[in-house]
């Protein structure tokens, strides 16, 4: 039995229902939720091979070792390495393909056959079913999930949090519901498992989550389904935010007044951070945190890796936003800010409750979410909007000020209808003189060769851009903004026959660059976003 805040109880029968209908799939969700273990990361499981296989590059993507299964227990392995890495002959690449393989999901290991005859929209329709993963055990680091998932593409075979919601946008114009709900239902699993929604379903990601969109998800199945909706998934909402709400009551005692990703202000209230619960090299990117370690000096370590995994939480890695110096990714600080879009999405998490709440007549509810809404929104307005540039920004709360980067993360407050209508109309001043470019929106306006920066832009912040300008009347500007979106997505698409993670949107006819890793091609989040602003004309 699971108690949640405000009375809920979710027992036994009532997770059948929610989850799934089937009796077979279902015992086997319950049995992983009350009974099974979650494995170690690889890293911890492996030791010194997994650090070794990473610092050797033996696979030029570091991910790439993260996912292989193991052929035995890690244990074993890690046994028969001690012993076999003696011998002067150990031929460490060799060891690794013996002893683990690649995990072929459904259409992963099959290479999408591009047909240049076909319409963009018929192209991505192709797509979805090619992205289609099904796994419903665990096998090294991937968790098993018990519905059908999409996954973005490329390197990312993994149903990802934040990406999912821009997935489910190009699939809800194709009517493609069942699979919609069906990822939900897996978020829904994950929480009852973990206690909160990871990255993605690997246990390497077991200690961050990402951008809480899970509130819009179940507004875009309530929008179809109806409000009942709402209430369905109304302990899990609760669930999401007891998370990002954790440990209030520890604050008075912490530096700064911060604990996980809670932070109290000098007024009070109370917003939040992106976090990461441990300080280590990221598993799938341990050689460039190392590395990034080493060359930083004067910085400790440790604190160094929570940086660097907050910015992978905050799904924004890596982002001079994040930099003091915004060329010099050693000098990250992440969970020294209050970011603006976090703090959004938390603020629409916050208004969802209250409206499942207005739903079943529990108006006590409603007017405690309602309120907790109306105190972010202040602080919002208190600490992220920025007179004197006229555009939101994340708040350094160490150092009391703004950070003073402009990027496009200072339209959420729009998207979520917390901006004044002044404020509004500057913020539009700025996007349109700023930000627009001939292909697009640009990141930020630093280009730093990090990924999310200039030149580069991405299809979630387009949406976020385009729905954010709507909700204040400027719909003349959004237009602008989507049709040099879809234009240069297109162009790419009609030259290269493929559609991929991010472009440039100052040369409208080249490839988005910068990253640890190759621009990936697929690409979920940019398939759905582009459908759903073609599905308007």
């Amino acid at each position: 039995m699971y108690l949640f805040a405000d009375g809920f109880i979710l027992n036994a029968d009532m997770i059948e229902k929610l989850i799934n209908k089937d009796k077979i799939k279902t015992s086997m969700v319950l049995a992983a939720v009350r009974l099974a273990p979650v494995a170690k990361s690889p890293d911890e499981s492996l030791g010194d091979l997994f650090s070794e296989v990473q610092k050797e590059h033996i696979y030029d993507d570091g991910k790439t070792f993260a996912d292989l299964v193991p052929r035995l227990s890690n244990k074993q392995i890690k046994q028969e390495y001690l012993l076999a890495k003696q011998d002067p002959h150990f031929d460490l690449r060799e060891f690794i393909s013996r002893h683990f393989y690649k995990l072929d999901t459904d259409k992963a290991s099959e290479t999408f056959a591009t047909n240049p005859n076909l319409t963009v929209s018929e192209h991505i329709s192709a797509l979805w079913t090619h992205l289609e993963r099904r796994n419903r055990l665990d096998r090294g680091s991937l968790i098993s999930l018990p519905y059908t998932y999409v996954v973005p593409g490329g390197r990312f075979n993994e149903q990802f949090y934040w990406d999912s919601y821009f997935i489910m946008l190009g699939l809800a114009v194709e009517g493609k519901w069942e699979i919609i709900e069906g990822m939900i239902k897996n978020f829904v699993y994950m929480l009852n498992r973990f206690g909160f929604i990871p990255t993605a379903n690997r246990t390497y990601f077991l200690s961050r989550s990402q951008p809480p969109f899970l509130s819009h998800m179940i507004r875009l199945l309530a929008d179809h389904k109806g409000q009942s909706t709402l209430v369905e998934y109304l302990p899990y909402l609760i669930k999401e935010y007891n998370f990002w709400m954790k440990g209030s009551w520890k604050l008075a005692k912490q530096e700064h007044r911060a604990f996980a990703r809670l932070v109290q202000m000098d007024n009070g209230l109370l917003m939040n951070r992106y976090y990461d619960n441990k300080m280590a090299p990221r598993p799938e990117s341990l050689d460039e945190d190392t590395s990034t370690a080493k060359s930083a000096d004067s910085r400790d370590a440790e604190r160094l890796f929570l940086h660097l995994r907050a910015g992978a939480e905050s799904g924004w890695d890596f982002s001079s936003r994040w930099f003091t110096d915004p060329h010099d990714i050693k000098t990250i600080h992440t969970a020294d800010i209050i970011p603006i879009d976090l703090n959004s999405l938390l603020y629409q998490l916050e208004t969802t409750i209250a409206d499942a709440y207005r739903v079943i007549k529990q108006p006590l509810l409603v007017r405690k979410f309602k309120k907790l809404a109306d105190k972010r929104m202040q602080a919002i307005q208190n600490y992220c909007w920025d007179e004197e540039t006229g555009f939101f920004t994340d708040y350094n709360f160490h150092h009391k000020r703004s950070t003073g980067r402009l990027s496009l993360a200072g339209v959420y407050p729009m998207y979520a209808k917390i901006a004044t209508n002044e404020q509004a109309a500057r913020v539009a001043i700025m996007i349109e003189d700023s930000f627009l470019k001939d292909g697009g929106l640009v990141t930020t306006l630093t280009n730093s060769l990090q990924q999310w920066d200039a030149p580069n832009g991405w299809a979630p912040l387009h949406w976020i851009a385009i729905q954010g300008l709507r909700n204040y009347g400027y719909d003349e500007l959004a237009d602008k903004i989507k049709q040099a979106w879809i234009t240069t997505n297109l162009k790419v698409y009609r030259s290269q026959h493929r559609l991929v993670e991010k472009y440039n949107v100052v040369q409208t006819h080249s490839l988005g660059t910068g990253g640890e890793y190759p621009l990936q091609d697929g690409f979920g989040w940019t398939n759905g976003v582009l459908v759903a602003l073609l599905s308007e004309d």
